[in-house]
């Protein structure tokens, strides 16, 4: 499955004052679903609603919502960098409006600072899921979606070119004990194999060869 990551900029910054103890939020649209994306994607209703339900269910309810700062190089959760715990994921219409609380940890102060400093930050969903071209050009995003967690990003308008151009090209599987790790090449290249023609497995071959010959001659 690929890393998918989705920014949305539709964030306010609030304070809940409670028995004199100040609490610090981040709501707004965490998701949207039904429409292309800036980075050409699609989530269909019928695949991201039941994916959010699953995340309210198994992780916001158990309070295990933990969001960090900036953009992660992969999907799992770095807890040293966790910035925000995220209390709820509402559906209204094909938007997905959410409620983070900002933590005290180091990250979390971090963002504080910046939004008492009048910074617009925004929040990146952070994903695995396979895609499929559709009719529309857009790539599809697949019912194997599993939504990992919502990050705050500092700079919205110029996501992390290193996550979008390598990260989200990776495969990535679960491992046994539920944590993910990348794909080997090997296996890469067997999931590849199995989808190829004799033709196109012997013509793989001659590609192959010709690269080590290559590499021979400038030694």
């Amino acid at each position: 499955m690929k890393l998918l990551q989705e920014i949305t900029e539709d964030v306010d910054y609030l304070i809940e004052d409670i028995e004199g103890k100040k609490n610090h939020y981040l709501q707004g649209i965490f998701m949207e679903g039904g429409i292309k994306n800036r980075n050409g994607r699609i989530y269909e209703d019928s695949v991201l609603r039941p994916e959010v339900e699953r995340f309210n269910r198994e992780i916001v309810k158990e309070n295990r919502g933990f969001g960090e700062l900036g953009h992660p190089a992969g999907p799992t959760i770095n807890l040293d960098r966790v910035a925000i715990i995220i209390k709820e994921i509402s559906q209204k219409g094909s938007q997905y409006q959410g409620k983070a609380l900002v933590t005290e940890t180091p990250m979390g102060q971090i963002v504080k600072g910046l939004l008492e400093g009048g910074a617009k930050l925004g929040v990146s969903s952070r994903a695995l899921g396979s895609l499929k071209e559709g009719s529309n050009g857009a790539m599809m995003v697949q019912n194997d979606l599993r939504l990992i967690t919502v990050d705050v990003v500092a700079d919205p308008s110029a996501p992390n070119a290193f996550v979008t151009g390598i990260m989200e090209n990776h495969e990535w599987i679960e491992d046994k004990r539920g944590g993910w790790k990348v794909m080997e090449a090997t296996e890469i290249v067997k999931k590849k194999l199995k989808k190829m023609n004799v033709r196109e497995i012997n013509e793989q071959k001659v590609r192959l060869f010709e690269s080590f010959l290559a590499s021979i001659v400038t030694k």
